[in-house]
This record gives structure tokens, C-alpha cells and sequence, in this order.
């Protein structure tokens, strides 16, 4: 592969991001760390869609149940994530609230696997009893009988980080053009240098392509297999005191997140609706009602809002990092489908590290896009 490297002074940009939501701007910042000159397009707001929308569960739900690949970008992101935000938090002057609770999973029917996989990975995980289910958290409801508690887990907050990120990304001097939808490349003799914009033509020595749930329009014929397509997923959020609950609490595939200052976030569902981010009525029942029976204390609680976003789907959740099959100079960042907050760090040190001609910290190859089939 050919080591891409930062230009000379004065020779314009190293490399266009495509796509200025948690992934894009991850990947920028370490680029812009390692003395890149990165620009940002977003097609809207700077980390408004997923990024923003999503819950911020520093993990896979049922972990034990993900590939491979998923588990070993969520890991490696895991044992750094506290470390980033007080990095973010120092370049910002904005708080990401990493927020260590541990997840209680209330459902899995699969506690022999998920210790296996546990022992497997060097996690911490407990099968607890009911009684210990109880302390671990008291608002719960009726006893689950069957239950996994993960006591590494953490959450942050996804507005703040965008937030974080964009100020720290200012620190850094990285541009980021918002309101900048991309129309189409700039190809000569079969390579990308550049993007046409509803603004203009942006001249780079690369692209990536971070554009999430959008990344499948642009990614059109391409000749790439890429099946990443928009997945909506509504949530509402309640409002209590401090401390009400105090772990993330999954069953049946729904989970409560409790904040810092009280407010307690339930999600989400999956529903293949295109890039339509309406909110139904049927849906906040449908939260409100599986957020009460976990913790009946949520049914005094006002739902303070209610929203949807748009997930980058893809093919059992594993995303695409690497370079375009057929087109030089184009390389990939997306498809994180559910799990783009917690594999975010991972994704973009791996895409930097392939970037840069480095020894990557992880094997490269499961995520690598391949051509599509003609």
C-alpha cells in the first residue's frame, strides 16, 4: 500500500473528510494530531444526525452476540474513551460526560455464553442473583431471574461530544464547512482528488468518505460493495432527579440510559422508513411504555422530547475503513450502523494508522471495502 503523508507548507489540503457527523470528526482530529491539513464537508449540521440522536451506550448491546470485528473496534475504542473526553473536555472547555455505570442486561437467556465471551476478551461480567440485581439498582420493577451485569460499561453524552469535538477540532484549525452537501467527484485517470459541492470544487490529496447513513448515495456507482442504507430510530427522553437510576438497563433489545443531571433517555426502535426522521405517536408509546415496566418510577416522569435519527445500516453492523477497491485515493469510513459512537475512536486511528503506511493496531482486513460483484 502507498504511504500517503502530509504535504508541504503551502501545497493546500491533505485530505477532505466527507461527513462532519462522530466518525468524520474522530477521524479528522487524529489526522490533524499527527500534522495533516484536513478539511470538513457536512451536507447539514456539523454531528446533527446519528451522532447527535443516538444514546451513547459505550458498548454493543447483547456485546456477546456482535461479530468479531465489531467487538474488536468496541474494545479497543472502551479502554480509551475516558482518556479522550478529558482530551476533548481540555481542548474544548466542553464536558462529553463520560458516565460510568455499568450495564445490567435484563433478558439474555445467554449467561453461560456471555461469560465465555467475557472470559474470552478480558472483560469483567457477573451473573447476579436477584438479590444483587436489586442493590445494583433499586428502581427496578419485578425481578429479572435472569440477568448479565457488565461493571465496565460507561455512556457519554452524544450532543456534548459532537459539541466537544467540534470545539476541540477549532483548537486544532481543522475547517469544517457545514450547510456543504456533496454532488460529486473529482476523478482523473481513474483517481478521486477532489469533490464538486453545491459551494465549488475542493482540491485534496484524498477523500474520505465518513457521510454515514448518506454514504450509500455518494458510494452510487462507484463499483464498490457498500450496502449502507438509512435505519430510523426513535427515542424520547424523561426527566427526573440525580441518581434516580443509576445503570444502563437493556431487555428486549430497549434500554434506559440515566445521565448525570437526571434525565433518563429510552430507545430505541429500528424501522426502515429511507431518510424519513418523523416521529410517530405509535413509537413514544411504544418507549414510554417498555421504559415503565422496567422502571415503574418512569411513569410519574415527564417525557421532556422526543426524536428520531438516521443510522448508517449495513451488513451486520460491520463498517467499511479502508481505501476505495478500484478508486485511488478514496477511502472509507462508515457503515457503523448501531455502533458508531463506541467503535468511533478505534475507526479512526485504524483509518489513520492505513493513512499513514503505520503497523495498525488492529487486523485491517475485516473491515477493508471490497468491489462489487458484476
Amino acid at each position: 500500500m502507498t504511504r500517503l503523508a502530509p504535504s508541504s507548507p503551502g501545497s493546500g489540503d491533505d485530505c477532505l473528510v466527507v461527513g462532519g457527523g462522530l466518525i468524520g470528526m474522530l477521524t479528522a482530529r487524529e489526522l490533524a494530531l499527527e500534522g495533516w491539513r484536513v478539511r470538513i464537508l457536512e451536507r447539514g449540521e456539523a454531528g446533527a444526525e446519528s451522532s447527535w440522536a443516538g444514546g451513547g451506550i459505550l458498548s454493543p448491546l447483547y456485546p456477546w452476540r456482535s461479530p468479531e470485528p465489531i467487538t474488536r473496534l468496541a474494545i479497543w475504542s472502551q479502554r480509551r474513551y475516558q482518556a479522550l473526553a478529558e482530551q476533548l473536555r481540555a481542548e474544548s472547555g466542553i464536558d462529553p460526560e463520560w458516565y460510568h455505570t455499568g450495564m445490567l442486561v435484563l433478558d439474555s437467556g445467554e449467561g453461560s455464553k456471555a461469560r465465555y465471551w467475557a472470559r474470552d476478551h478480558g472483560l469483567r461480567l457477573e451473573l447476579p442473583d436477584n438479590e444483587r440485581v436489586a442493590k445494583l439498582e433499586p428502581a427496578l420493577g419485578t425481578a429479572p431471574g435472569d440477568a448479565v451485569w457488565m461493571p465496565e460499561v460507561a455512556n457519554i453524552r452524544n450532543p456534548r461530544l459532537v459539541r466537544a469535538l467540534r470545539g476541540s477540532l477549532d483548537h486544532l484549525g481543522v475547517p469544517l464547512h457545514e450547510q456543504t452537501p456533496v454532488t460529486g467527484w473529482l476523478k482523473s485517470e481513474g483517481r478521486i482528488e477532489g469533490v464538486e459541492t453545491e459551494s465549488g470544487r475542493f482540491e485534496a490529496g484524498c477523500v474520505i468518505l465518513a457521510g454515514g447513513a448518506w454514504s450509500g448515495n455518494l458510494l452510487a456507482g462507484t463499483r464498490v460493495s457498500a450496502d449502507i442504507r438509512p435505519v430510523r430510530g426513535q427515542m424520547v427522553v424523561f426527566r427526573t432527579t440525580p441518581d434516580r437510576i443509576r445503570r444502563v438497563l437493556l431487555r428486549h433489545d430497549h434500554y434506559i440510559i440515566p445521565r448525570r443531571d437526571g434525565h433518563v433517555l429510552a430507545g430505541s426502535t429500528l424501522e426502515e422508513a429511507g431518510f424519513d426522521k418523523t416521529t410517530t405517536e405509535e413509537a413514544r408509546r411504544q418507549l414510554v411504555r417498555l421504559a415503565v415496566s422496567m422502571v415503574p418510577a418512569l411513569g410519574n416522569a415527564p417525557v421532556e422530547r422526543h426524536w428520531a435519527g438516521l443510522r448508517p445500516g449495513s451488513p451486520e453492523g460491520v463498517p467499511l475503513i479502508g481505501p476505495h477497491p478500484e478508486l485511488e485515493g478514496l477511502w472509507l469510513n462508515t457503515g457503523h450502523y448501531r455502533n458508531g459512537v463506541v467503535m468511533g475512536p478505534a475507526s479512526a486511528r485504524l483509518l489513520t494508522d492505513l493513512l499513514m503506511g503505520w503497523p495498525t493496531r488492529l487486523d485491517p482486513s475485516v473491515y477493508a471495502p471490497a468491489p462489487a460483484e458484476v
